[in-house]
C-alpha cells in the first residue's frame, strides 16, 4: 500500500468589565513556527511480500529487501539536517525509522496517530483485488465527505483527528525538520486532505516503499512541496 483553532475567552464580573476581562491572544497560523516535514513510507515489510492487506498493529517486520532499503534511506537523508525522527506504533515503521535515527544520532519517537488506515472488513484480503474497496471511503474524504466509513474501520473525522493530533505533537516538541516514517495510505490521504495546494488525483500516484512526500507549514496550515521527488507548486 500507498485549522488552527483559536479560542477567545472573555470572562467578566462586577461593573467594570474592562478590568475583569480575560482574553487569550489570537495567534494567526502564519505566526506559528513552521516545520519542513518529510513523510516517508516504511521500507518493504513481510506483509508487503505476502500480497495481502495487512494494517494490524504491531504487524510484521521488514523483509530482507526492506532492511536494505532502510539502510539506503538512512544514507540518503543523512546530510539533510533532520532534527527529529517519528514512527507509528507498527513494527515496519519503527524498524525503518531506527536506521535513520542511528545515522542522525537521535531517538525514534512513536506516535499512535501515525498508524496506517485500518482496512476493516478488507483486512487480510488480496491487496490487488481489495485495495479499491479499501480506498473507496478515503477517496470520498478527499472530496469532503468525512462521514464515509471504511466497513469495520474508521471514518474520515476519526482518521484526520488522530493524524492531526500526531502532527501537533511533533510541532509542539519544537521540531523544525522532522522525518516521519508512516504508511502509504495514511501519508497520501492525510496530506491530500490537509495540504491547501494538494490535488486529490495524486492518490493515483501511489507511494512505493521508502517513497517520500514533503510538506511545510504548521497545524493546521500546510502546503505540499514535493511528491515522490517531484516539486509541487
Amino acid at each position: 500500500m500507498a485549522l488552527v483553532l483559536v479560542v477567545l475567552a472573555v470572562a467578566g464580573c462586577g461593573t467594570d468589565a474592562s478590568s475583569d476581562a480575560v482574553a487569550t491572544e489570537i495567534v494567526p497560523s502564519t505566526l506559528k513556527s513552521s516545520m519542513s516535514v518529510a513523510f516517508v513510507r516504511h521500507a518493504e515489510s513481510l506483509g508487503n511480500t505476502s500480497g495481502l492487506l495487512d494494517t494490524s498493529t504491531p504487524g510484521p517486520g521488514l523483509s530482507p529487501v526492506g532492511e536494505q532499503q532502510a539502510a539506503e534511506l538512512a544514507h540518503a537523508v543523512a546530510g539533510e539536517g533532520f532534527d527529529c525522527v517519528y514512527a507509528s506504533t507498527m513494527v515496519r515503521t519503527q524498524a525503518t525509522a531506527e536506521r535513520v535515527a542511528e545515522t542522525l544520532n537521535v531517538q525514534v519517537e512513536v506516535l499512535p496517530g501515525l498508524r496506517e488506515i485500518e482496512a476493516g472488513e478488507f483486512e487480510g484480503q488480496p491487496e490487488e483485488s481489495a485495495v479499491r474497496n479499501y480506498l473507496a471511503a478515503p477517496m470520498r474524504w478527499l472530496h469532503g465527505d468525512l462521514d464515509a466509513r471504511i466497513p469495520g474501520s474508521v471514518d474520515g473525522h476519526e482518521f484526520d483527528r488522530r493524524f492531526d493530533d500526531a502532527m501537533s505533537t511533533i510541532h509542539d516538541a519544537g521540531c523544525i525538520k522532522p522525518i516521519v516514517v508512516s504508511h502509504g495510505g495514511a501519508v497520501m490521504v492525510w496530506t491530500l486532505m490537509n495540504a491547501e495546494n494538494a490535488d486529490p488525483d495524486l492518490l493515483e500516484d501511489g507511494l512505493e516503499n521508502t517513497s517520500r512526500v514533503d510538506i511545510e507549514g504548521a497545524p493546521h496550515d500546510w502546503r505540499l512541496t514535493s511528491w515522490k521527488g517531484r516539486e509541487i507548486e
